[in-house]
């Protein structure tokens, strides 16, 4: 491989991580030194959203850089449409190679199985639902975060693997690309890795991680204290940082070793993302889950690692719906889009879940400000970031604030016109 070629690709996606939740974010309940590493040769996006703080539509929206519903997933239930163009069809056009191993969640599910469990866990996506993928390896859900069962290119019936998800999917993602570097040392490759950790059950076992005692968990201001709320926050927060501190460890190892790989088959060092399709309010305001306007469920970890560009912090709104335009700009094999003044964000419908949001939402989120307008399109939230970076402070009655808002609805809707 030439230094001018096209560089390796490693997209990390995963489940439930905030933005918050690092602790080269400020965390102090997050023991996350693999991924602190990374941020320190990366290029850390702080202002980084998700599309839509929700697993199918943000899904979705990373893989075909169209939002929901205009990508054909309006409901929870929706599968991904066969005809959609994905990343891996752009980029096998530029002539990558492609993989997917690990959670899926975008093919046709019954909504009558648990969503927790084996059912949902051993469901067969088909060839022509796995988004353009040259080889696939993975499951639609079931939240097995230990011994999840693959099916795929290379195993036509569900099987089981012994041990924790975030490391059975990144060994299994180091493995085929010792081969792919192996057999083909000179096409470069694009691997997305999807996890559902660290989603719930936050009961489940995270081998290998420290007890967190939830009675000496920082919470932030925005959390109630006392009662029911603080119990739970601080029961889940627990489980939460576990899985986080397993998750890290297993993707410092994966990082490791493509490195290694790509040194002893001589090809440059690859360009890894991390991030995550959506975060978890923790009880902030009062709420849990997802599905919510709050920065707790929209903001999300972007780490990009160029090798040769030299670590960088950006305040840039940047959305994952671009992700897959910038990724192929970064790569130089497609122009890299102007940098972004403001993100859409929104919730197409409402997922009849445990406390999950209760309303169609949407809304547009700069560096600085967030407002959010209901199906109808009154004003629901304004935040001034700058000030109140907890969201303490819901100014979208203030008669102050009222040609703030009228401009930043003009220019939501404007982007949401113009948008992909």
């Amino acid at each position: 491989m030439t230094p001018s070629a096209p560089p390796d690709l490693l997209w990390i996606a995963t489940t439930q991580w905030r933005a918050q939740a690092l602790g080269c974010a400020g965390d102090g309940n997050a023991r996350t030194p693999y991924l602190d590493a990374l941020a320190a040769r990366s290029t850390n996006f702080r202002q980084a959203v998700t599309p839509h703080p929700f697993g199918p539509f943000a899904r979705a929206a990373l893989l075909t850089g169209v939002p929901s519903p205009r990508n054909g997933v309006r409901d929870y239930f929706d599968p991904l449409p066969r005809e959609s163009r994905t990343v891996a069809h752009e980029l096998a056009a530029a002539g990558y190679g492609t993989a997917f191993f690990g959670k899926w969640h975008l093919s046709a599910r019954d909504p009558r199985l648990p969503l927790v469990g084996e059912a949902q866990a051993r469901l067969l996506v088909a060839p022509e639902d796995r988004g353009g993928f040259e080889f696939w390896e993975g499951f639609e859900g079931g939240f097995l975060l230990n011994n999840p069962w693959l099916h795929g290119s290379r195993l036509e019936v569900p099987r089981q693997f012994p041990g924790y998800q975030s490391e059975v999917l990144a060994q299994r993602t180091a493995g085929w690309i010792a081969e792919r570097n192996a057999a083909h040392p000179r096409q470069p490759w694009f691997v997305l890795l999807s996890l559902e950790a660290p989603h719930p059950p936050y009961g489940e076992n995270a081998p290998g991680s420290g007890a967190h005692d939830p009675s000496a968990l920082q919470l932030a201001p925005n959390v109630p204290r006392g009662g029911d709320v603080e119990q739970r926050v601080r029961r889940e927060l627990a489980g939460y940082h576990r899985h986080i501190e397993a998750t890290d460890r297993a993707l410092g190892d994966l990082v490791s070793t493509v490195d290694a790989a790509a040194r002893a088959a001589g090809r440059p060092c690859p360009l890894i993302v991390f991030t995550s399709v959506h975060g978890d309010m923790h009880g902030a305001h009062g709420l849990f889950r997802k599905g919510w306007p709050h920065e707790e469920s929209v903001r999300v970890p972007l780490l990009v690692r160029r090798p040769g560009v030299p670590p960088a912090v950006s305040n840039e709104p940047v959305s994952l719906l671009d992700l897959g335009r910038l990724t192929a700009g970064w790569a130089g094999v497609a122009p890299l889009p102007p940098p972004a003044v403001a993100a859409s964000i929104s919730m197409p419908s409402v997922v009849r879940l445990p406390d999950q949001c209760d309303r169609i939402w949407s809304g547009i989120r700069t560096a600085t400000r967030k407002l959010v307008w209901d199906e109808a399109g009154a004003p629901w939230l304004y935040f001034d970031l700058e000030r109140d970076p907890g969201e303490l402070s819901n100014l979208a009655a203030d008669p102050a604030r009222q040609e703030e808002i009228r401009q930043l609805r003009r220019q939501g809707r404007a982007l949401s016109e113009t948008g992909a």
